[in-house]
């Protein structure tokens, strides 16, 4: 039987497959890069409000105890996350789907090393070799069809900066998130999720409000013009986010965000079926070593 941490991660990937499928349609819709975050953010917060209420009780006395160590970690967390989307969501004007998402993997080894850093996380040999066949399947991932030259050498600055930007800001996001769930005191992995989660989503939404309401007053009108298809983005948020943050109570960031690359296989799904775009032989090589990747972590953690 699989581990829990796995379990939550595939269902985080999916969920996460499908979040980033409805930023691409809302920002093909007009919003931009900032819009579709705070859509994110905002239209997940009643729901986790919602889901925290019922299986916590209605009386925030008797929720966890929070260490004062939460507040940082998770403040890490939260303006990773904000940083990370607005990166990955422009992504989507340059690239198509796949490689928007591919660009953003990054975040494996980023996370890796960000773990080791803060929270003194060491990732196994075995957990390295699954990193590095899942990066091998990331850059077999980015070649695009239909483009002459390599990878790298179509690549312009920008597609560089929010790739990796995106990868580097989810990894903060990511190690920012397990030190604020491991700050809460509970036992049980879904009670330390959804309390973080209510806490960094209300923030979260707050803070872009704010800006948006100084910065890009038409923008924020947007967001609530949006609301019908916001509202399932704000669903499949809160659905994506609770896998996520229950995955990172139970195993090392790294490891999550490894395991987490089935992603990428379900991105090429949707690419293929939903935007019709074409999966090449190289493609489904890095589907494979991805895949492979995966099995590794299987078995060697």
């Amino acid at each position: 039987m699989m581990e829990p941490w796995i379990l939550f991660t595939i269902g985080a990937a999916a969920f996460q497959t499908l979040r980033f499928t409805l930023h691409k349609v809302l920002s093909l819709g007009g919003l931009t890069s900032t819009g579709s975050t705070l859509a994110r953010f905002a239209y997940a917060l009643p729901f986790a409000a919602l889901a925290a209420v019922l299986y916590l009780g209605p009386a925030p006395g008797a929720w966890p105890e929070i260490a004062p160590a939460f507040w940082a970690y998770a403040g890490i967390g939260a303006l990773g996350q904000i940083l990370a989307t607005i990166c990955v969501v422009a992504l989507f004007e340059t690239r198509n789907f796949a490689v928007g998402i591919t660009f953003k993997k990054t975040e494996v080894i980023q996370t890796a090393i960000l773990g080791l850093i803060v929270l003194g996380e060491v990732v196994s040999p075995g957990g390295w070799l699954a990193i590095l066949l899942g990066l091998g399947g990331v850059l077999l991932l980015s070649e695009t069809p239909g483009l002459a030259g390599r990878w790298w050498q179509r690549i312009g600055p920008r597609e560089v900066a929010l790739g990796l930007g995106s990868g580097f800001f989810f990894a903060f996001s990511g190690v920012g998130f397990r030190g604020a769930t491991l700050a809460i005191g509970a036992e049980d992995p879904l009670s330390r999720a959804l309390l973080a989660l209510v806490i960094v989503t209300a923030a979260q939404s707050l803070a872009l409000t704010l800006w948006m309401g100084l910065r890009d007053r038409a923008g924020l009108a947007a967001v609530w013009a949006a609301r019908r298809q916001g509202v399932w983005l704000g669903l499949a948020s809160m659905a994506g986010s609770a896998c996520w943050y229950s995955a990172f109570t139970l195993q090392q960031a790294a490891y999550v965000q490894a395991m987490g690359q089935i992603e990428l296989i379900f991105s090429m799904m949707v690419s293929a079926l939903v935007f019709r775009e074409r999966i090449t032989r190289r493609e489904l090589g890095g589907i494979g070593l991805l895949t492979l990747s995966i099995l590794a972590l299987l078995v060697l953690l």
